[in-house]
């Protein structure tokens, strides 16, 4: 059994089918790309597997340490205390607050406190404070940003504001990290450090990365396997070396012989 299952996963809204019949799978500690031309439907997906919206049809199960859960009918929160966590195409972070609290919000997602020893303020509940607060700082410290700790996330550089979503999503503790086109509007420095980043992940964290990304040179550099979709569909599934010679790959991208 894969860490995640994916079979037959379907999404219509009205006559228009956006995802039809995905079926695809991760195994542990992997780094998979999701690729394909605009429209295709690969942001569809994710939402799907993150219980942004729920399927047609299909089913989404992953293996946790509580035995195999089908994930189709939970709520956003719930896939990420299973173990899903993502970042968005459009950065969503908590603009007003500072990077730390940014980092401790996503933290209470695997600590939890007694609801008497919260409104009690009781010992234990400052000293998972404390807990918490370190352990972020470690988590930042990892990614270079310990620095900038009291900053408003708003006033950090478009880069630094990418990475702490990435860093914010770390914090939960996923088994799998989704992370919808990370590179879109940065720079080719930048794109040159998130590539580094993506692998520092790997390293450190030994999780399961799936990607979308249009980048394909960042694609290709650390990919070990990719699948591509075309009008919602499943068209090809393979290494980077299979997938950039696949005929129907190319022809999505390019309308056209070679």
């Amino acid at each position: 059994m894969s860490l995640l299952d994916v079979k037959d996963l379907t999404k219509n809204f009205g006559g228009l089918t956006a995802v039809s019949g995905v079926t695809m799978h991760l195994e542990d500690n992997e780094l998979v790309a999701l690729i394909g031309p605009n429209g295709a439907g690969k942001t569809t997906l994710f939402n799907l597997l993150t219980g942004v919206i729920p399927p047609s049809e299909g089913t989404v199960s992953l293996q946790t340490d509580q035995g195999l859960q089908v994930l189709n009918k939970k709520k956003p929160y719930q896939v990420a205390q299973a173990g899903l966590a993502r970042t968005f195409q459009n950065i969503r972070l908590f603009k007003d607050l500072s990077v730390l609290d940014n980092v401790l919000i996503a933290m209470t997602a695997k600590h939890k406190e007694s609801f008497v020893s919260s409104i009690l303020r009781l010992p234990s509940y400052y000293k998972k404070e404390v807990e918490m607060r370190e352990e972020a700082i470690e988590l930042l410290k990892i990614f270079d940003m310990q620095d900038k700790l009291d900053n408003l996330a708003r006033n950090l550089p478009y880069g630094e504001q990418r990475r702490l979503e990435i860093v914010r999503a770390l914090a939960t503790k996923p088994k799998i990290l989704f992370l919808d086109e990370p590179a879109a509007g940065m720079n080719p420095e930048e794109t040159a450090d998130l590539t580094r980043l993506i692998r520092q992940i790997q390293n450190e964290f030994h999780i399961t990365v799936l990607l979308i990304e249009h980048d394909m040179s960042l694609v290709m550099n650390v990919a070990e396997r990719i699948y591509v979709l075309e009008y919602g569909q499943l068209i090809a599934e393979g290494t980077p070396a299979e997938i950039q010679k696949n005929e129907r790959v190319i022809k999505a991208y390019l309308g056209g012989e070679s």
